[in-house]
């Protein structure tokens, strides 16, 4: 696979799932904007890494909740490298408790990052691809979105909208050769399952058939895989990389 010449934006990028599909997209040639909403160190850190691996890369500070913000990140992007070809929603955020605890603001927090900044990022996205009538948006949704989860009723709903957006876009934009697919991770290994006690990842081991976390790297091959021009006739379409958790 190469997305040699390639321009990607990937929101969420400094850390976790995002550092790692930046880092496969720089091994394969792209050119990457590495989004983040706080950490600008992380951030840097992720660009050196793609910088190391040959690929040109910047760090862009935005709020992907917030459309002046998401607009700015694009002419960023369109000042660094003169076109974006790819869109990854990953940046995503979790409130997690059981609804009688879950206050408005966990909700629309939650909301407003995972399921509104990815529909902004994607107005933004499918006006540029459009034009040039080629693009791959990518979307982090979850199997929470596909199977729910107890505590996590704002996360699911945030993650099951996310699939909802991909099917509607991919339709709206197929005739203009822009792609739009989602990637439905599992547990995977990062900063945010790192917390979980002993007791709470064996019982999710319990429910995963492969019987082990995923790896970041697990989740970016997949996007990887739809943000390839040879992926040109795969839209609409959500993989799950969870070890069979959704089987």
């Amino acid at each position: 696979m190469s997305l040699q010449g390639r321009s990607a934006i990937v929101t969420g990028g400094s850390r976790g799932i995002g550092r790692a599909i930046c880092l496969e997209f720089a091994r394969q040639g792209a050119n990457v904007v590495v989004n983040y909403a706080g950490n600008a160190t992380a951030a840097e850190e992720t660009a050196q890494l793609c910088r190391q691996a040959g690929a040109n890369a910047i760090i862009v500070q935005a709020d992907v909740s917030q459309a002046a913000e998401c607009e700015a990140m694009f002419n960023s992007a369109l000042e660094a490298f003169g076109k974006i070809d790819i869109l990854v929603n990953n940046a995503g955020v979790t409130r997690d408790t059981l609804i009688m605890r879950m206050t408005e603001e966990d909700f629309d927090r939650v909301l407003d990052t995972n399921l509104k900044g990815a529909f902004l990022c994607m107005k933004q996205a499918a006006r540029l691809m459009m034009k040039q009538r080629y693009g791959r948006i990518v979307n982090l949704s979850s199997v929470v979105g596909l199977r729910g989860n107890a505590g996590q009723v704002n996360y699911a709903a945030s993650k099951a909208g996310v699939i909802g957006m991909t099917k509607s876009l991919a339709k709206e934009l197929a005739t203009r050769h822009v792609t739009v697919n989602a990637v439905a991770p599992g547990f995977i290994s990062t900063d945010m399952t790192g917390v979980l006690s002993d007791a709470v990842k064996e019982s999710i081991l319990a429910g995963i058939p492969m019987g082990t976390f995923g790896a970041p790297e697990d989740v970016a091959n997949a996007v990887a895989f739809f943000a390839q021009e040879s992926a040109g006739y795969v839209t609409g379409q959500v993989l799950c990389v969870d070890g069979g958790m959704a089987v």
